[in-house]
């Protein structure tokens, strides 16, 4: 009898035992889980920043990247701050070399002249696919995000200039009704330098005319008017862009004559 109790006693204490491990165990995988969701979320948040740094002119093209700086600036460990960089390096907003660190990148031609045939290629496709898909109320709105878009740029606004283009032209690309290909212009369009982008007056009302053309074409439900406009209104940034990067003009790489 005696040996009996003490058998049930031994068996209840090993289950206590297993029990508490498990316990332990499935606290301690939540915490891991917890730990890595807050370290994926301050990495986020360090690349929308150094992002928004970069092209809202705070941090200049060739400036030094400091990793203990950076971690200083979002009260971050080092760890989310490396795997932000490397995130900003893939779409080519940061560079990195041996024995020079990280640095915020320059811009190289033909990197430029790839975003520019890949951006011009996608992007009329998607607002050609878009205007057909769009009603006459959605549309208003693309309307009012030019005009916050027009506001920002007579107050001399170069972050929220660009902030509200983005928003403009991603509400056609939003509607296109192929989620990876606009996943694929949105890549493309976060490595463009729209931190180098000119804003002279002329420029800013050839924009709001092109803007508006495309508008226009996208309410009369014309898809191939709205992709020849983006198409040239791509184009006409490029061209500005490229030629104040080098120095002189260049051929736009759609002219195979010019090659």
């Amino acid at each position: 009898m005696i040996e009996s109790i003490d058998r049930d006693r031994l068996i209840k204490s090993d289950v206590t035992i297993v029990s508490t491990c498990s316990e332990s165990d499935e606290q301690n995988e939540g915490k891991r889980q917890m730990d890595q969701e807050s370290a994926s979320t301050k990495r986020d948040m360090i690349v929308l920043g150094l992002r928004r740094k970069i092209l809202g002119r705070e941090l200049e093209r060739g400036e030094r990247l400091r990793q203990d700086q950076v971690a200083e600036w979002f009260s971050a460990s080092i760890t989310p701050v490396r795997e932000a960089l490397r995130i900003l390096e893939s779409e080519g907003l940061v560079s990195s070399e041996a024995h020079r660190g990280v640095r915020v990148a320059g811009v190289d031609i033909d990197r430029l002249k790839s975003l520019f045939i890949t951006r011009k290629l996608t992007e009329t496709f998607a607002i050609a696919r878009a205007t057909t898909r769009i009603s006459r109320h959605e549309l208003r709105q693309a309307e009012k995000l030019l005009e916050a878009l027009d506001s920002a740029s007579e107050e001399g606004d170069a972050m929220g200039r660009n902030t509200r283009n983005e928003e403009f032209h991603f509400f056609f690309y939003d509607r296109c009704g192929l989620p990876a290909l606009r996943d694929d212009i949105a890549t493309r369009w976060r490595a463009f330098p729209w931190d180098l982008t000119l804003d002279s007056s002329d420029r800013l009302n050839q924009v709001h005319s092109e803007h508006q053309a495309i508008v226009d074409a996208v309410k009369r439900i014309d898809p191939d008017a709205a992709a020849t406009h983006l198409g040239d209104h791509i184009t006409n940034g490029f061209l500005r862009l490229a030629e104040s990067t080098t120095g002189e003009p260049i051929a736009d790489p759609f002219d195979f004559d010019a090659d």
